[in-house]
């Protein structure tokens, strides 16, 4: 008797053997061309995905080739936003890491990055998170408070690392580093690390959103949207806006 076709979409989402797919390939019933046909395409999204990875794990396999075992990509999350806190990121991906769905945390949906995240925490070799908060932003800036954010990560790693890829910037140690512009799509380990430090600063603002309700901080994370702005409007700014933004600096009190 021949197998349903819930059967075999079953047997096509559990890794087919080359002869199955092969015995399909003559099934006359539509259902199973569709089904096949589905399967080929995922495939090929899938492997597309893994190449684009392999590209972004070039620059740490040069790194691992010439002796720097331990390399470190650093990221930060929420530059931008009104409110919060900018959150970096240094993440040591061991050099057997597989994860291709790993990248630029902003072209991933939130819950991928959630499942993500967990499975970094699992098999990198080290991970810290380093923090500036809206005080320190206004008082040095946000350029740099960024860049203490980020020393602080990469002192806080458990692992010394041999070289650092840094998104955009650079920072005060002596560890050798390179300044890589859109590093976060360029690097598996920036992509990592920018996952990491845009998890840690989401999960912080739905903190901060139940402590200071009326600017919808869980949903915009700090962003200007038209929520936070009519909050600011009629809330005046929170102990987490930056008041040294625009246009939190209109809704201050006088």
């Amino acid at each position: 008797m021949a197998e349903t076709i819930a059967q075999i979409k079953q047997r096509l989402a559990a890794e087919p053997s080359a002869e199955f797919l092969g015995q399909l390939s003559s099934d006359p019933r539509k259902g199973v061309q569709d089904a096949l046909a589905s399967f080929y395409k995922k495939r090929e999204k899938i492997m597309k995905k893994q190449a684009e990875f392999e590209k972004r794990l070039q620059l740490e396999k040069e790194f691992w080739k010439n002796g720097k075992a331990y390399v470190a990509g650093v990221d930060e999350v929420g530059r931008g936003p009104l409110a919060g806190p900018v959150v970096t990121a240094a993440v040591i991906l061991p050099h057997d890491f597989s994860l291709y769905e790993v990248n630029d945390s902003k072209q991933i949906s939130e819950k991928k990055r959630e499942e993500l995240y967990g499975k970094i925490l699992e098999c990198a070799l080290a991970v810290a998170v380093g923090v500036a908060d809206n005080k320190l932003i206004d008082q040095i800036n946000i350029y740099q408070a960024t860049r203490i954010a980020m020393k602080e990560a990469v002192e806080a790693l458990t692992i010394r690392p041999d070289h650092l890829l840094i998104d955009a910037m650079v920072i005060d140690t002596p560890i050798e580093q390179t300044k890589l512009i859109k590093g976060d799509a360029r690097s598996a380990s920036i992509s990592a690390a920018s996952i990491v430090a845009k998890v840690n600063r989401d999960h912080l603002m739905r903190f901060y959103d139940e402590l200071y309700p009326g600017y919808e901080l869980a949903s915009n994370a700090g962003y200007g949207t038209k929520k936070h702005l009519a909050g600011l409007k009629k809330y005046g700014a929170s102990p987490i806006h930056r008041k040294t933004f625009e246009p939190v600096m209109h809704f201050l009190e006088k």
